[in-house]
């Protein structure tokens, strides 16, 4: 059964890919309602941390820590070690990944500390992953530091 968060999230991914960006989104959910979306701009801001999960948390705004004890991170890709600190920082006790074929984060730090971390292994995530690195794997390994 498709899941609308995560549906929402790949909305993101698909439109930073169409703003010349690196295909990767994500929402914050608290209480079964999105509060924050983002996806990597990167490339549109010239940032070098604007990942989909730090411009989402950002999105979300000024946040209690009982309401981020409350959500739920949904993103196309396994968070990366700045994304999942944010995370970790924050407290948001759970994690849905679209996919981590494509890039794998911290995941077993995640869960050290008691982070719920699902995998999907979403088809259309890997899809846009694969075809984001094989068209410009210099853009790609510039995103995750190599």
């Amino acid at each position: 059964m498709p899941d609308p968060f995560l549906d929402e999230a790949i909305r993101e991914a698909r439109a930073g890919l169409a703003e010349g960006g690196i295909p990767i989104g994500s929402v914050l959910v608290l209480d079964g309602e999105v509060i924050g979306r983002g996806r990597n701009r990167r490339v549109q801001r010239g940032s070098a941390i604007l990942h989909a999960e730090m411009d989402c948390i950002e999105d979300a705004g000024r946040r209690s820590a009982a309401e981020y004890a409350r959500t739920t991170l949904y993103s196309t890709l396994s968070p990366c070690e700045m994304c999942s600190g944010a995370i970790l920082l924050y407290r948001i006790p759970r994690v849905v990944a679209g996919e981590h074929r494509t890039f794998r984060g911290p995941e077993e730090r995640l869960r050290a500390a008691g982070v719920e971390l699902t995998l999907v292994d979403d088809g259309e995530c890997i899809r846009l992953m694969e075809e984001f690195i094989a068209a410009h794997p210099t853009l790609w390994n510039e995103d995750i530091g190599v």
